[in-house]
């Protein structure tokens, strides 16, 4: 058993303290020290040599508590948390209660301001010696980056597919594209529909239409407060993950992303999870016949305010 984050802490004399901190080895992916918090008397790092038995809530350790003064003082710069670099496979080995979990700074790293300062200068050097000779390589191949956005109608499908009120229903597509000076190609993609109640309709508009504009600002679109029907990009604005329709045991029917459970309502807006802001909503006109078209839009991820990107 590993040792448990806030587990009592007991040497051969006396209780010193609890398991603040877990430290594991990159190489072996074992636990290799515990820090200890010595009730107010600062964090000891304890090797797991040191320790006889662990149970759910108690290590005790094999030492007497002035043994465990003399240990190494825990020092916070010396380590990062297992959020701030990946190593494969180690958090298959880790089974202590989800806390700070540290491994050892690396040591190429801890003289990286020195070293960053000089590579950055060989680099700008560099930039200042080439820039005239790339430049007009460069501005060709970028050409078709500023390519304008494509501000067409696409048909996604009929509302016939839509039973039932304040209900995603997901309609599949494709669409040609091409990237640079990459031949074209057809990518499949999708956009979720809700057939809105006034209520999500009021929560989704507050009462005014919603304009789209292009990157020079003129209006491309205007989606109107009273048209029931609304078109949900197809990523989740946290990372971009495809998104369902599901049944949540506490909150019902909700858009759920299944990569880190961002959890929205019908009208788009977040419940729950990471997202910084709601489901993008696309421009969307339905035909007298019921044929759905929409303009096919992309916004950055992980950002609060939409930047449009496709």
């Amino acid at each position: 058993m590993q040792p448990q984050l806030k587990s009592k802490v007991r040497c051969l004399d006396r209780e010193v303290g609890e398991v603040s901190r877990v430290i594991m080895d990159p190489l072996s992916h074992e636990v290799s020290h515990l820090v200890v918090s010595m009730n107010g008397a600062g964090e000891r790092q304890v090797p797991m040599g040191a320790v006889q038995v662990v149970t759910d809530d108690l290590v005790q350790l094999r030492t007497s508590s002035s043994e465990i003064m003399g240990m190494q003082p825990f020092n916070r710069e010396d380590y990062v948390t297992l959020h701030e670099v990946e190593i494969p496979g180690l958090e298959k080995h880790i089974h202590v209660t989800p806390g700070e979990v540290l491994v050892p700074f690396p040591e190429l790293e801890r003289n990286v301001k020195r070293r960053a300062f000089f590579a950055n200068l060989t680099y700008v050097t560099g930039l200042f010696i080439g820039l005239p000779l790339v430049y007009p390589v460069m501005k060709f191949l970028m050409k078709p980056m500023y390519a304008p956005l494509d501000n067409g109608w696409l048909k996604v499908g009929n509302i016939g597919k839509i039973k039932t009120e304040d209900t995603g229903i997901q309609f599949q597509y494709k669409r040609k594209i091409k990237e640079v000076y990459m031949p074209e190609a057809e990518i499949e993609k999708n956009v979720w529909l809700v057939k809105a109640t006034p209520a999500v309709l009021e929560k989704v508009y507050q009462g005014k239409d919603m304009e789209f504009l292009d990157s020079s600002g003129k209006a491309i679109w205007t989606n109107k407060k009273d048209m029931p029907y609304l078109a949900f990009s197809g990523k989740c604005p946290h990372l971009g993950c495809a998104y369902k329709w599901r049944k949540h045991k506490v909150l019902g029917q909700v858009f759920l992303c299944p990569c880190h459970l961002s959890i929205y309502d019908a009208s788009g807006k977040v419940l729950d999870g990471p997202a910084p802001r709601h489901l993008d909503l696309l421009p969307i006109q339905v035909t007298a016949g019921g044929e759905v078209q929409i303009i096919d839009m992309e916004f950055k991820a992980g950002t609060k305010s939409q930047t449009r990107i496709v």
